[in-house]
C-alpha cells in the first residue's frame, strides 16, 4: 500500500503538533496544507507541499487528494467537513466532531462512510491495558472507573480554546475524550450530573462529570488546569481489585512515586508497566499493552484504500456529544439529567 496524499486543514498545535506527526510516522505523505501564516513551517517539513489559504483553495486539488484531515478550530469543524465530503474525500476529523449533538448527528449521518473521528486515546497503552484486565476478569466485576486529565496551569495559555467560551474549554477538548474512553469500556450514558467552571479562562477550564452506564458502572471524569496536586489518572474500582494509573504523558503528579520506584528497581527483561493492580497493601505491576497513537493512522490507511467501518464510528462521536450538551444542561441546572 502506497502512502496516503493527505490535505491537513490547519498547521498548529493540533495539525503540526499532532497529526502532522503521525501521518509522518504512519508512512502517510502530506500534500497540500491550509494555513495562513505557516507556509514556512510547512515547506520545512513537507517539501513541495501545496499550501492554501482557505479550505476551497486546498479542495481545487481534490482529484489529487485521498484524504483531509479536518485540525481546524472546532468550530469550523461542521462547514469544513461537509465541504470535505462533499467533495467526495475521506474525511477524519479532530475530536470533537462539532459543538453541538445536533451538528455531529448531522456528520455522522452525512458520514457515508467516509467519515470518521480522531479518538486516539483508544489506542493509549493505559486503555488498552484496562481493556486486558477486564476482559480476563482480573478486576471482577466493576462498579466505578475513574480518570482524571488534570494539570497546574495558573498562567493559562492564550489561544482560542482557552478563549472562545462555545467552541473552546476542557469540556469540548479533553471531555469528549474522557466520556468516549468511559463508553466504550463500559457502555452508553443513561444519565449525566456535571460541574463545570470557568476560574482562570473565558471558556471551561474545570470540568467534573459523573455518568451512569447501562452495564451499572458509575464513571467519574474530570478535567483541569488548575490542579495544584493532580490525582492519580486512572483508578477502576472491582470487587476483586483495582487498577491504578498514577500518572498520565509526564505530567507531573504526586502518586507518580510510585511508578518511579518501580523504575529505580525493574531488572533486565522485566516488563515495562502501565499501572497497577491493587488489592489493599498489595501492588502489583500490570505488563503494559502493544499500541500507540500512531495505529489510528495505520487504521486510516486501510480504511482509506481497502473499505470497511470506519476506525471510530461518527455515531459514536454523536452520542459522545449528546453526553457533553447534557453535562452543560446538568451544570447550568444543577441536576441529574436522563438521557433519551
Amino acid at each position: 500500500m502506497g502512502a496516503l496524499r493527505v490535505g491537513l486543514v490547519g498547521y498548529g498545535g493540533a495539525g503540526r503538533g499532532i497529526h502532522a506527526r503521525l501521518l509522518r510516522e504512519a508512512g502517510q505523505q502530506v500534500t497540500a496544507v491550509v494555513t495562513r501564516n505557516r507556509a514556512e513551517q510547512v515547506e520545512a517539513d513537507w517539501p513541495g507541499a501545496v499550501v492554501e489559504p482557505d479550505l476551497a483553495g486546498l479542495l481545487t486539488h481534490a482529484a489529487d487528494l485521498d484524504l483531509v484531515v479536518v485540525a481546524s478550530p472546532t468550530g469550523d469543524h461542521l462547514a469544513h467537513t461537509l465541504a470535505a465530503l462533499d467533495a467526495g474525500l475521506h474525511v477524519i476529523v479532530d475530536k470533537p466532531l462539532a459543538t453541538t449533538a445536533d451538528d455531529a448527528e448531522l456528520l455522522a449521518s452525512r458520514g457515508d462512510g467516509r467519515l470518521t473521528v480522531f479518538q486516539n486515546r483508544r489506542w493509549d497503552a493505559e486503555q488498552l491495558t484496562l481493556r486486558s484486565l477486564l476482559d480476563d476478569g482480573s478486576l471482577g466485576t466493576v462498579h466505578r472507573f475513574e480518570r482524571r486529565w488534570e494539570r497546574f496551569r495558573p498562567v493559562p495559555q492564550d489561544r482560542w480554546k482557552e478563549n472562545d467560551p462555545l467552541a473552546g474549554g476542557l469540556l469540548l477538548d479533553l471531555g469528549a475524550h474522557l466520556v468516549d474512553s468511559a463508553t466504550q469500556l463500559f457502555g452508553p450514558v443513561i444519565s449525566v450530573y456535571a460541574e463545570l467552571h470557568a476560574r482562570t479562562t473565558p471558556a471551561v477550564d474545570d470540568v467534573f462529570l459523573a455518568l451512569t452506564h447501562t452495564s451499572g458502572v458509575v464513571s467519574h471524569l474530570q478535567a483541569g488546569a488548575v490542579v495544584g496536586a493532580p490525582g492519580p489518572r486512572t483508578r477502576v474500582l472491582g470487587d476483586a481489585g483495582a487498577y491504578l494509573v498514577t500518572s498520565f504523558e509526564g505530567e507531573p503528579s504526586p502518586f507518580a512515586a510510585l511508578d518511579d520506584a518501580y523504575e529505580e528497581t525493574r531488572r533486565p527483561g522485566e516488563p515495562t508497566h502501565e499501572g497497577w493492580l491493587v488489592r489493599g497493601s498489595e501492588r502489583v505491576p500490570v505488563p503494559r499493552a502493544r499500541g500507540g497513537h500512531v495505529d489510528i493512522y495505520h487504521a486510516v490507511a486501510s480504511w482509506v484504500v481497502d473499505g470497511g467501518p470506519p476506525p471510530v464510528d461518527p455515531f459514536d462521536a454523536a452520542r459522545t456529544a449528546r453526553v457533553l450538551d447534557a453535562a452543560r444542561l446538568s451544570a447550568d441546572e444543577g441536576r441529574i439529567v436522563r438521557m433519551p
